[in-house]
């Protein structure tokens, strides 16, 4: 057969930056008759996911692409953990400070409205980049169930902690000398305030492995979802322990306050009691499984992207 039979091909470019999944041909097609110009033609396409195509004549059925996201260096991620911890650290003390200085005008619930909003923006705004741990503990639960690699615990935990502190020093800075009121002190019993602070760290951490390691969970809500508990939590534990929930939450404001408190409690409770919710919800949430019914295994990480 002659080659003036041969359907030309457009030529437009296409961006790859181009969101979502342009169809990359458009109008009236005029396959080869003899059978094998579709298949010639998109043999040669690696990026595309095209259903089975007719050999008769007609227009192009649509195509889809899908471009794979370039990985995130460390320092990227590191550096959106440091702003995300110092973003959390700085709204829950400053406004404890506040209601101490105010002798009380904020409320137990705002103090819970405050804190549980910064983490919902924080994992809206850096999940995607850091995972948005914004906690030792979280970081801990996720590199021992495998959703972390552990060459990189310290590394964020040092990020963390740093950040705590810088934003603990700008707010004695800020406020000085009322500082005394961000810091999580416990007002009862040790025996209470490390039960309490075990358990809310578990409701925690039992929320936040389902919406980040389940994909049966809505993900997309997972900063509602996960700040949501904050708030809860706060409620529950705020008059008792401060709700701390967090080894940096109590650690920087400690140093800059000189007040350490207590202070095994709010490094160690929070740590065993998220865990132990990572290890529930793996428990008891349903295996994922492939096309062909084989278990998967567990992906290197996860956190707030999937």
């Amino acid at each position: 057969m002659g080659t003036e039979d041969v359907a030309s091909v457009p030529t437009t470019p296409v961006a790859s930056g181009t969101p979502g999944c342009t169809p990359l041909f458009s109008g009236q097609f005029k396959p080869e008759r003899g059978g094998d110009g579709w298949k010639s033609l998109f043999k040669s396409c690696k990026c595309f996911s095209v259903e089975a195509l007719s050999l008769e004549e007609g227009t192009l059925p649509s195509v889809s692409c899908a471009l794979i996201p370039p990985p995130i260096s460390l320092a990227r991620k590191v550096g959106a953990e440091f702003i995300g911890t110092f973003i959390l650290i700085f709204t829950g003390t400053a406004t404890a400070i506040v209601n101490q200085k105010t002798q009380g005008s904020e409320t137990l619930l705002s103090l819970a409205a405050s804190t549980g909003l910064a983490v919902m923006i924080v994992i809206l705004s850096t999940g995607h980049i850091s995972g948005a741990h914004i906690n030792p503990s979280v970081t801990i639960a996720f590199a021992a169930l495998k959703h972390f690699p552990w060459k990189h615990v310290p590394i964020y935990i040092g990020a963390q902690i740093l950040a705590s502190t810088c934003a603990a020093f700008l707010l004695k800075a800020i406020f000085h000398p009322v500082m005394g009121g961000g810091v999580t002190v416990p007002s009862g019993g040790f025996a209470q305030a490390f039960a309490l602070e075990f358990i809310i760290s578990f409701n925690l951490m039992f929320v936040v492995t389902a919406v980040t390691t389940d994909t049966r969970a809505v993900g997309e809500l997972a900063g509602v979802g996960v700040g949501a508990t904050v708030m809860l939590n706060i409620l529950i534990a705020g008059e008792t322990t401060g709700a701390s929930m967090n080894p940096v939450r109590t650690l920087g404001p400690a140093i800059a306050a000189n007040n350490y408190k207590a202070i095994w409690i709010y490094l160690t409770a929070p740590i065993l009691g998220a865990l132990a919710g990572a290890a529930a919800y793996s428990a008891v949430k349903l295996p994922d499984r492939d096309v062909n019914g084989q278990e998967k295994q567990p992906n290197a990480e996860h956190s707030f992207r999937r």
